[in-house]
């Protein structure tokens, strides 16, 4: 394959998004190259513990503990950050976007939080920054909204964003478990972190509603005035209620168009068994 055939990529952080992704490009390569044309080299990956990395079996002459020497390869034309939060990885980004080189993120809670700033930077260096992963999961939501659906005035937009809250509800819905056994299930099946504050309290879900309701909408969401309710104060009695009265309950994310101007919400909310929704079951999202 030619010379111009060729990406040169490099992860920043490798924890379990990072590793699996560093897995995928270098197990997948000659699917990835058959299927795009292109072929991906994983060039470096950047951490400060390459611990689950070893544990992988990446090779280690891909461990860098230097961004800069990323910045300086050119070679690399893509730059994967999943080092999450709003802090180092906003640092990150903007260092990797004033290099010209082209970022890919599943840092929801950077977007919502920095994005106007970040998709500026990245215009005036005339690059890109593309986070399909960052809302709904596999579900290509993002690209639908920016390019499929270009041509449509979209009135309403509302799904289930959060597998992990989406499987703690399954859970107590179906099976009968309380709250606090259906979260200690999710942790050790490995779909709930240690700390779930940000998934079940609403934050994440909110996260994403603000990226979708700015593409859907074309218009800046302010995250700090989105009313966020999440399903840590749920009581079973709540959920039982609701299915005897033919309810399921579920985190919605929903933004929708009004006269009086763009509402976006985070809740949980009974919808009939007849949705599509109530059949989404387990750590699933469906918008």
């Amino acid at each position: 394959m030619q010379k111009e055939n060729r990406c040169g990529v490099a992860i920043v952080g490798c924890g379990t998004v990072g590793g699996t992704t560093a897995r995928r490009l270098i197990e997948d390569r000659e699917l990835l190259a058959s299927r795009t044309g292109i072929r991906i080299e994983l060039r470096h990956i950047v951490d400060v513990d390459f611990t689950n990395a070893v544990n992988l079996g990446i090779d280690p002459s891909l461990f860098r503990d230097d961004l800069e020497t990323v910045l300086e390869d050119p070679e690399v034309q893509v730059v994967v950050e999943l080092v999450g939060g709003t802090t180092i990885a906003r640092d990150i980004t903007k260092r990797i976007i004033d290099s010209g080189k082209a970022v890919v993120t599943a840092n929801k809670a950077l977007l919502a939080h920095h994005g106007l700033e970040l998709f500026r930077l990245a215009r005036e260096k005339d690059t890109t920054i593309a986070f399909e992963a960052a809302c709904g999961g596999g579900i290509p939501i993002v690209r639908a909204l920016y390019d499929g659906l270009i041509a449509n005035r979209i009135e309403a937009l509302y799904g289930i964003v959060n597998g992990t809250c989406n499987y703690i509800l399954t859970q107590m819905v179906h099976k009968g478990e309380s709250y606090a056994e259906a979260l200690a299930e999710a942790q050790n099946r490995g779909l709930a972190e240690a700390d779930p504050t940000l998934d079940v309290s609403g934050h994440d879900s909110a996260h994403k509603i603000a990226i979708l309701g700015s593409l859907a909408f074309g218009e800046q969401v302010d995250l700090a005035r989105i009313p966020i309710e999440g399903i840590d104060t749920l009581d079973y009695t709540d959920v039982a209620f609701g299915k005897e009265l033919g309810y399921i309950v579920k985190l919605l994310a929903m933004a929708e168009r009004s006269d009086d101007g763009l509402g976006i919400r985070v809740r949980p909310a009974f919808i009939t068994r007849e949705h599509p929704l109530a059949w989404v079951s387990g750590p699933f999202n469906a918008d």
